[in-house]
């Protein structure tokens, strides 16, 4: 399995931070942002890592992360010319996952779970994908809300619903099959006019291989300042107790 971390955008909602820069690569403690995707796939055994950028700051990735050898990776880098969805975003994965299956984290997702023994029972299943929910108490419904019944199966995802239907949320960290860029080819884009990871996910719900698995913590890192704030607070948090490395 190969690993694709999307770290493109425009992060609107972070400026002034984000004019001069890129959010994945604004600090989080004693780290930029973009070492924790990394890090959690070096923890899951992944030595091919892809990263998907903006051009506006590709130069400043290749200047901290260069190889990849510091980490024990080889890094591979696209450009994503437009912001246009994150199912467009993994579609620039494709020539780099020369027929194998990849793991999708979005750059500004910060977690402790160790994804090794997912990797390990995924890869035995013959097709399908899986998503990674974390329960809410009441904040599920600002993102995609799973609903999972028997066996880790889903039975629906949906994007920010009135009425959310569990309290699980859709974090951003995928597991997909080698067919998942013939499913974004067929996509349509949203009332946003992007491609929307919901969306590719649902191809996979709708044909019964999509299964969930339940993270115990993850916070969303590069959606508002406060949620910045509280990551720093957070990752401060477990670095001292020794939980984070």
């Amino acid at each position: 399995m190969k690993g694709v971390i999307l770290a493109g955008g425009l992060a609107t909602r972070l400026r002034p931070l984000t004019f001069v820069t890129n959010k994945h690569l604004l600090p989080i403690y004693n780290k930029p942002m973009i070492y924790y995707p990394l890090e959690a796939m070096v923890r899951a055994g992944i030595t091919d890592v892809l990263i998907i950028t903006g051009p506006d700051h590709a130069g400043s990735f290749l200047n901290l992360l260069k190889s990849g050898k510091d980490f024990g990776l080889k890094l591979d880098y696209e450009i994503q010319e437009e912001a246009r969805g994150i199912a467009q975003g993994i579609s620039l994965a494709e020539s780099f996952s020369d027929g194998e299956r990849i793991m999708v984290v979005l750059g500004d997702n910060i977690f402790g779970y160790n994804l090794k023994n997912s990797i390990e029972n995924f890869n035995k299943r013959e097709r399908g994908a899986m998503v990674f929910g974390i329960e809410m108490a009441t904040e599920s419904k600002q993102y995609g809300v799973i609903e999972i019944g028997k066996d880790k199966k889903v039975i629906s995802i949906e994007e920010k619903p009135e009425k959310p239907k569990s309290n699980l949320a859709q974090t951003g960290i995928y597991m997909y099959d080698n067919r998942v860029f013939q499913f974004i080819k067929k996509l349509k884009p949203s009332k946003r006019g992007e491609l929307e990871v919901t969306d590719l996910n649902n191809c996979y719900v709708s044909e019964k291989t999509m299964e969930c698995e339940i993270i115990n913590w993850w916070i969303d890192a590069g959606t508002s300042h406060d949620e910045l704030l509280r990551a720093n607070n957070l990752i401060a948090d477990k670095v001292k107790s020794g939980e984070l490395k």
